[in-house]
């Protein structure tokens, strides 16, 4: 059991039998009434973020999580394939529940998977990765100076996002995972 006073960020709780993942927690002391915890929560099903307030001393069981290394295979459609790159064993994550992340990697990418209560749940990319340009409308020219103005690219990976109107097409950009916007040329 975790007890609200032993929260951190990142850790993972069950709550009425649901798991989320701590995002933010603030204990408060009102000067009258009891203690109370205000946090944020992410619930590891679907990455839905929810605030949520408990009194303080409330107990919860705390989850077990892990993180693995794992290559990304290939996606169906439906599942999303993961090899343990030191076991050799497959595995099959719903393609519902890790879309977002598919978005940025590309076959045989290492990834972390993490575990929750040993099912896997959700792919940990870096903050950023580099990937190449698939499809990209030629810049005009004389608008590479000009500051601000974006077109739209499609990358290897099948994502599209805004990029500066001086990246070609067959060039490798670095994208935000957590925003998915285009950071800089790789």
């Amino acid at each position: 059991m975790i007890s609200t006073n032993q929260f951190k960020n990142g850790n993972h709780i069950e709550v009425e039998g649901t798991v989320f993942k701590i995002l933010e927690f603030q204990h408060v002391k009102p000067g009258k009434g009891g203690a109370f915890v205000r946090t944020k929560l992410r619930r590891a099903s679907d990455g839905n973020v929810i605030d949520r307030t408990f009194r303080a001393g409330e107990k919860f069981r705390d989850v077990r999580t892990e993180a693995r290394k794992m290559q990304f295979l290939y996606a169906d459609g439906s599942d999303a394939h993961l090899m343990d790159t030191e076991s050799f064993e497959q595995i099959a994550v719903p393609e519902s529940t890790v879309a977002e992340a598919l978005r940025w990697i590309t076959p045989s990418s290492e990834v972390d998977v993490l575990f929750i209560d040993g099912e896997p749940s959700d792919l940990q990319l870096p903050s950023a990765v580099d990937l190449e340009v698939a499809a990209t409308e030629p810049g005009v020219r004389g608008d590479s100076a000009s500051g601000g103005k974006t077109k739209p690219a499609t990358l290897e990976t099948g994502a599209v996002l805004q990029v500066p109107l001086f990246v070609e097409q067959g060039e490798r950009v670095r994208v935000d995972t957590r925003t998915g916007e285009y950071m800089a040329r790789a």
